[in-house]
């Protein structure tokens, strides 16, 4: 599983569901079921977005699908980043960025 950071900011639309039933937007994204996708939060920011989402997906695909969903019926732009663990880089190998299968603890003294 992959985990994605959506970066949420309501449209017109949007806010105006937001004031009438501020729940509407969990209950939203709660309600998409697409198959392996979990939502692991949602959240309030300040700054350029209103809302930040972070979920687990299988592959790029399911992650879009639940993203593009997710801005139809909240009524949101959203722009989706894949995240990926920073200990995935290995420190000697910048260039190629080579992936290991597990995350690992950086040690600060290398």
């Amino acid at each position: 599983m992959a985990t994605y950071v959506l970066m949420l900011t309501l449209n017109a639309e949007g806010r105006d569901r937001m004031l009438a039933d501020p729940d509407s937007l969990l209950r939203v994204q709660n309600e998409i079921d697409l198959p392996e996708v979990v939502t692991l939060g949602l959240y309030g920011v300040l700054g350029r977005y209103d809302f930040v989402s972070i979920l687990e997906a299988p592959d790029n695909n399911s992650a879009a699908r639940f993203s593009l969903e997710l801005g139809v019926r909240a009524g949101a732009h959203i722009e989706t980043l894949p995240a990926v663990p920073v200990g995935h880089f290995h420190a000697h190998n910048f260039e190629t960025f080579e992936f290991s299968d597990e995350a690992r603890e950086l040690d600060p003294s290398s």
